[in-house]
């Protein structure tokens, strides 16, 4: 009795303390993100009335580097990646420099039209201030990490307004297949915390709810499930578009000032042979395909090259947005294909990218619900799983710790970063060949009855 009091004792202090700290870490990030955001819309806002404003991309990316260069080498890329990688390698140290450094990158960078997103800056604002509060508190490293990955899951429940998928973003995206259940309620906290401030603050969200959904049938069951699929390959396509644009970068052999110049010059080419509307966030597209509006099938790809282009060539932002638009327009295209409901498939999509490509399963699939409504909810995360696993051992967050296979027929060294991960395919395996087997020999028996009908 007496041990099991002094356990719950413990239990119960460690619960309110992280309460405590949770909710604190929750008022900054949501305070620093409402900052964030109401820069970058005046900032988009400026250069917006102007109708080429992107012409001055390649000095904007220019600026970028120099001034993450010169002041906070950390903050380049997007964001995210980073604070992954701090987590896993610094236990979470970021330098405080990198707070400002990539606020005013960022906005620099999205308001001439580099195509990124605004949920990496305030994750790595969210953390860099987190890791700034453990150090002025002399937390411990074990600490220090769960406040960090606090910073993350505020950062992304306030930019988009998702409280639950942005808590669960936090733990989810540190490893894929595994998740962190002792800052599970810490980050919940946080993500809840932040979006309540931001929200109090004067930050409006984006909410599309779809109230019709069809109803169940084998047929539009199928078609969700080929939908994970195609979803899965879409996302194989922008990690593999992302990893083309880094190795360019380091081939070209340029300076870094040059060759942000360089592409900024590109994108300013591209935007005028094929349109502006794959620079900056790209809220406008997202808006089109969730419409049901039509859109070109071409513009997954695009998008995927701008934002490449734009982040390895020295652009700063995140990546998740575009991977929105990347996720609707692909499933606008799906839709078209199959010919279904467009605008399901293209909510679909738009959270089923994010499940393949940043190993994000349940945090998407929670995000379906808050920003679509429990209608969409079943297929969404069906969906959401086969992307997940159809995207293979690959990550727009290199940084990312392995924790499973995707596949029993697939060697693979676990623990790795995926950056690192060379999968090794068994063509012999007895599981894998057995399943084939008996599937085409139930398949030969449906032929069979078929002719004899």
């Amino acid at each position: 009795m007496r041990r099991g009091l002094r356990e719950e004792t413990i239990i119960f202090i460690s619960v309110f303390k992280w309460l405590i700290l949770a909710s604190v870490i929750g008022a900054i990030v949501g305070l620093s993100t409402a900052l964030f955001l109401h820069v970058l819309n005046w900032g988009m806002g400026v250069a917006g009335r102007f109708r080429y404003y992107f012409i001055f991309l390649p000095l904007a990316l220019v600026l970028s580097t120099v001034i993450i260069r010169r002041l906070a080498p950390e903050a380049e890329g997007h964001g995210t990646e980073k604070v992954i990688e701090a987590v896993h390698k610094r236990s979470g140290r970021i330098k405080a420099m990198v707070v400002p450094v990539k606020l005013v990158a960022t906005v620099i960078t999205l308001a001439f039209g580099g195509s990124a997103g605004k949920e990496g800056p305030c994750a790595q604002i969210g953390a860099g201030l987190s890791s700034v509060f453990a150090d002025i508190f002399k937390f411990e490293d074990i600490d220090r990490k769960k406040l960090v990955i606090c910073g993350i899951s505020g950062g992304f429940a306030a930019v988009f307004g998702t409280p639950i998928a942005g808590a669960i973003f936090g733990i989810e995206v540190l490893f894929v297949g595994s998740i962190l259940y002792d800052v599970l309620l810490p980050s919940f906290v946080a993500g809840i915390i932040s979006y309540q401030v931001t929200s109090a603050l004067g930050i409006k969200y984006f909410y599309h709810h779809i109230n019709y959904v069809p109803v169940f049938t084998q047929s539009f069951f199928i078609k969700v499930v080929l939908g994970g699929m195609f979803f899965g390959i879409c996302s194989f396509i922008l990690v593999e578009i992302m990893r083309l644009g880094k190795s360019v970068s380091e081939r070209v052999g340029l300076p870094p000032y040059r060759q942000a110049l360089l592409g900024g010059v590109v994108l300013v080419v591209l935007s005028l042979v094929f349109s502006d509307r794959f620079l900056g966030l790209g809220i406008s597209g997202i808006h089109s395909a969730l419409g049901g509006e039509p859109v070109p099938w071409y513009d997954f790809i695009m998008k995927s090259i701008f934002t490449s282009i734009t982040l390895n060539f020295g652009g700063s932002g995140g990546i998740v947005t575009p991977i929105f638009f990347i996720g609707a327009t692909s499933g606008n295209l799906y839709g078209h294909m199959v010919e279904s409901d467009i605008v399901i498939f293209s909510a679909i999509g738009l959270v089923s990218l994010l499940a393949g490509s940043a190993n994000t399963p349940i945090a998407a699939s929670i995000m379906a619900v808050e920003l679509f409504g429990s209608n969409i909810a079943p297929y969404a995360a069906i969906a959401c799983v086969i992307s997940f696993i159809m995207s293979g051992h690959r990550s727009v967050y290199p940084s990312q710790i392995l924790a499973m296979k995707k596949s029993a027929s697939i060697e693979v060294e676990i623990g790795k970063e995926m950056e690192y991960v060379s999968p090794k395919y068994r063509y012999r395996d007895r599981s894998f060949t057995g399943a084939m087997q008996n599937l085409i020999t139930v398949l030969k028996k449906i032929g069979k009855k078929k002719d004899e009908g």
